[in-house]
């Protein structure tokens, strides 16, 4: 997989040798060719010096040829422009945008050509919640610009879903039950696994699923 990622700093740089030693084929797009000096040595990947927002260098980078695209500048307003142009101008299949500060979130969506947007602090608070709240919904990843996400939920001593087949629940078509994780252990649910108290169920929603979903596991 070719990985394209805009910004070398500490966060760009570290993904960048993360994915290289995964196998991965990556790209390191830096404006600032002092700091391109300083890093080059340490980070084995391909580099390329060049303002990351324009079309022109994104362009003889070979953008184009890459699986994913990483804006992981230190600054949002960057990170949506390249967004953009890696999808609309290079159609690359699959963009991942960093966020820097919580309140811009909304902004990262399909219409900036943003598939995946990660923002630390929100990562944090599902973890900080995932780890405390049991018999409660707790989202822990958003994909598709928001209109799908990752959910957890503990489930609680009285939960309608405990001693239920997963094929019996009545999960709606556009969600799945992805896994269950028990006593430590990662069980693949099937249609005749029975969910117990204190499994903690990782399903796939969509915004209009959610709710269903959440009654399902929750109650009302």
């Amino acid at each position: 997989m070719k990985v394209a990622i805009a910004g070398a700093g500490n966060v760009g740089s570290y993904i960048a040798q993360d994915l290289k030693n995964a196998g991965h084929e990556v790209l390191l797009i830096e404006e600032n060719a002092d700091l391109v000096a300083r890093r080059r040595d340490n980070v084995d990947v391909n580099w390329f010096v060049g303002d990351a927002c324009e079309p022109n260098n994104l362009h003889a980078a070979g953008v184009a040829d890459a699986d994913v695209m990483v804006a992981a500048t230190g600054e949002d307003q960057v990170n949506l422009v390249v967004s953009l142009l890696a999808k609309q101008e290079f159609a690359v299949p699959r963009v991942v945008a960093r966020v820097n500060h919580p309140q811009n979130l909304w902004l990262f969506n399909e219409s900036w050509g943003v598939d995946a947007p990660v923002s630390t602090p929100h990562l944090l608070t599902a973890l900080v919640e995932e780890a405390v709240s049991v018999g409660s919904l707790v989202r822990l990843l958003q994909f598709e610009g928001g209109g799908a996400g990752l959910v957890e939920v503990t489930l609680a001593e009285g939960s309608p879903a405990a001693g239920t087949p997963v094929a019996d629940l009545g999960v709606p078509r556009d969600a799945s039950i992805v896994a269950v994780l028990r006593k430590g252990h990662v069980v693949v649910p099937r249609g005749d696994t029975v969910l117990q108290q204190g499994d903690e169920v990782l399903a796939l929603v969509t915004s209009d699923s959610e709710d269903a979903v959440k009654g399902l596991l929750i109650g009302p």
